[in-house]
């Protein structure tokens, strides 16, 4: 049988396969007819060989040809972007409009020419001068990056376009990317683009390599391999963790992005004044795309009371009223059914919803559950697990010192919300319990929801773990996302000519920090 050709070192070419799969159309369960391949052990050595020589070629470029390469990329995309969407929806469900086309496409196209901008400018690098001591530093390219995509984002995080790709390019680093099974033809029709881009600017053969599927043992062999920089992963943590600790044992840097359930505190003058208002906004949140999303808010925490009651009650008719959207697999049906029941075995009373299909092709009813702030407490772990898909749970606390011991108890989430008065009748409760979720969550939001993640400077999505591997990093924001895939360099003594671009006096571009008479100063080099 003939399979969709891999890209590795610079060309398309057979896999040298083990097996094969197909990809699905959620939304009537049928298969689409290619044929992908699952690549040996093989396709994954020649594409290290291929990243490690054109990791050596770009360890010296000054950013202008990747940065050439990734605006021409985001050309290409949208030049084509009719046939993209067009696959995308047929293989994840998810709406060409206004979704796919006026929402992920732009933002996929718009964070790779941010990316373009960080490796043109360099800023990134952070230099550094000591010139009392004649000590140098800047963030230098780390070598070639493996990057896993996931599943709900088949074009702004997928493994050949997406975030983790166009930071690790953009550090100066080739990147291996693996496909999601999800989407696979969508990531080709990208694939092709990226490997028409790096052409055109000039890039080194194996400056973007793309293989589909390989078995779980090569992964784990992949992120520990010694001709590998660093990995970005974002998926389960399940998944995220078996690759941690073959990364962890073999010393290798490995990004992760894994489960939250991002918390939203209401608090009670904010229920009071509103309560119908922010069930609603909770609702449209949660079900938005059958909540497949990271940032899904898939715990709220109030405190007892009429108006708690009054907000689950008006959530709960919101759940059962709206539309049951479609899942992106079958497994993450099979999953979402797993994660409700263990949070029912949990202690945890189903309000709403509990039962699979309900809509088009792979679905689930869209579920809403309560459990008290002591069963919280109780069975916290089982009850932090994240169901991911179209379901929330509701934490009510006896009262607001509960409700603190309840935030103690959270794991770390990506995202935490309080929602209080707009009168300020909420201010000292949300002194007291702000800064508990804080310490939990990456970014902190106020009176509206997480699901937005705007790609800008100054976007944290990352957050302690289990969310991520390391609360240290961003994998949305650039530049601090570049950060990730890059080594910290020091040049002692070392002759101008023979240092990097970035830290040359010459260098009218760059800006860096300078020691002078003691004082840090920041300005042009």
């Amino acid at each position: 049988m003939s399979f969709v050709p891999i890209l590795v070192a610079g060309r398309w070419q057979a896999a040298q396969a083990c097996g094969s799969f197909t990809a699905e159309n959620p939304a009537n369960r049928e298969r689409l007819p290619a044929e992908y391949p699952t690549s040996t052990w093989a396709d994954l050595d020649a594409a290290l060989d291929a990243a490690a020589r054109a990791a050596e070629q770009l360890a010296t470029d000054d950013g202008q040809r990747v940065a050439a390469m990734l605006e021409q990329y985001a050309e290409r995309i949208e030049k084509r972007s009719e046939e993209i969407v067009s696959l995308a929806h047929q293989e994840t469900a998810l709406a060409i409009r206004p979704r796919l086309a006026e929402v992920e496409l732009p933002r996929t196209t718009g964070q790779l020419r941010q990316a373009a901008a960080a490796a043109r400018e360099g800023s990134w690098r952070q230099a550094t001068i000591d010139s009392k001591a004649n000590l140098r530093s800047c963030y230098r390219s780390l070598g070639p990056v493996a990057v896993f995509g996931p599943n709900n984002f088949p074009l702004a995080f997928n493994g050949v376009a997406g975030g983790d790709f166009a930071a690790a390019l953009a550090a100066g680093n080739p990147v291996i990317a693996k496909a999601h099974p999800a989407h696979p033809g969508t990531t080709r029709l990208l694939a092709e683009e990226a490997h028409a881009a790096a052409d055109a600017a000039g890039l080194p053969a194996g400056s973007v390599q793309m293989l589909y599927h390989f078995e779980p043992a090569d992964g784990l062999r992949l992120v520990a391999d010694p001709r590998l920089g660093a990995t970005g992963f974002t998926g389960s943590r399940q998944g995220g963790l078996r690759l941690k600790a073959a990364a962890d044992a073999a010393g290798k840097p490995i990004y992760l992005e894994m489960s939250s359930i991002n918390p939203v505190v209401i608090l009670p003058g904010a229920l009071t004044e509103r309560g119908g208002e922010i069930a609603s906004e909770f609702a449209a949140s949660c079900l938005m795309a059958a909540g497949q999303f990271c940032t899904n808010p898939g715990l709220v925490l109030l405190v007892a009371g009429p108006e708690a009651e009054a907000f689950i009650t008006a959530s709960a008719e919101a759940f059962r009223t709206a539309p049951v959207s479609t899942l992106l697999t079958a497994q993450v049906e099979h999953a979402l059914a797993q994660a409700i029941a263990a949070l029912r075995t949990g202690g945890a009373q189903l309000v709403v919803g509990g039962t699979p299909s309900g809509g088009r092709g792979y679905s689930f009813a869209n579920t809403l559950l309560r459990v008290t702030g002591e069963q919280f407490l109780q069975a916290g772990e089982a009850l932090q697990a994240e169901a991911f898909g179209n379901a929330s749970l509701v934490v009510v606390a006896r009262d607001v010192e509960q409700a603190a011991t309840c935030l103690r108890a959270l794991e770390g989430n990506l995202t935490g919300c309080v929602y209080s008065a707009r009168d300020g009748r909420d201010e000292a409760l949300y002194d007291r319990l702000a800064p508990l979720l804080q310490r939990r969550v990456g970014r902190l939001l106020n009176d509206k929801m997480p699901t937005g993640v705007a790609v800008s400077p100054a976007m944290n999505h990352g957050g302690p773990f289990p969310a991520t591997g390391h609360p240290g990093f961003t994998s949305v924001g650039i530049p601090a996302s570049l950060r990730r895939f890059a080594a910290l360099a020091s040049y002692d003594n070392v002759r101008e000519h023979r240092l990097p671009a970035a830290l040359r006096n010459a260098n009218p571009n760059g800006r860096m920090w300078r020691l002078i008479d003691g004082a840090w100063t920041q300005g042009n080099l």
